[in-house]
Parts: structure tokens; C-alpha cells; sequence
């Protein structure tokens, strides 16, 4: 599994997920939408964490600069 993603790109999916969970936890969203950022910000945290996204493989999308 060769990593696709830059750092700019898992700094943007870090900040979406701190974002979505704040939003969960002041209840500024329903649950049922709250429960769905929620697991959109796991797999954020997830993908960033390991500089995978599966969508990106499937498009053959590279964000990083490797070779």
C-alpha cells in the first residue's frame, strides 16, 4: 500500500474532522447528521494518520510528491 496523500492534504482532513467533532459536541447539528460527521471524522483521522485514502486509489489520485 503506497502512501497518496500530501501533508497539506491530511492537514485539511485533520482540521475537517477536529471541525465536525466540535460540531457534534456543542450539538450544533442533529444527531442523526452529528453521528455521520462523526464517522466522516473517523475516517479522516484514519486516512491522514496513514496517508492512505482508498477513493484516491480507486481514482489513481496522488496529492504527494513521491516518486
Amino acid at each position: 500500500m503506497k502512501k497518496n496523500m500530501g501533508s497539506v492534504d491530511k492537514v485539511i482532513r485533520l482540521i475537517l474532522a477536529a471541525f465536525f467533532i466540535f460540531l457534534f459536541i456543542f450539538n450544533m447539528v442533529g444527531l442523526f447528521l452529528g453521528y455521520i460527521l462523526l464517522f466522516l471524522a473517523l475516517i479522516f483521522i484514519i486516512t491522514a494518520l496513514i496517508g492512505w485514502c482508498p477513493i484516491y486509489a480507486i481514482l489513481k489520485i496522488r496529492t504527494n510528491k513521491a516518486k
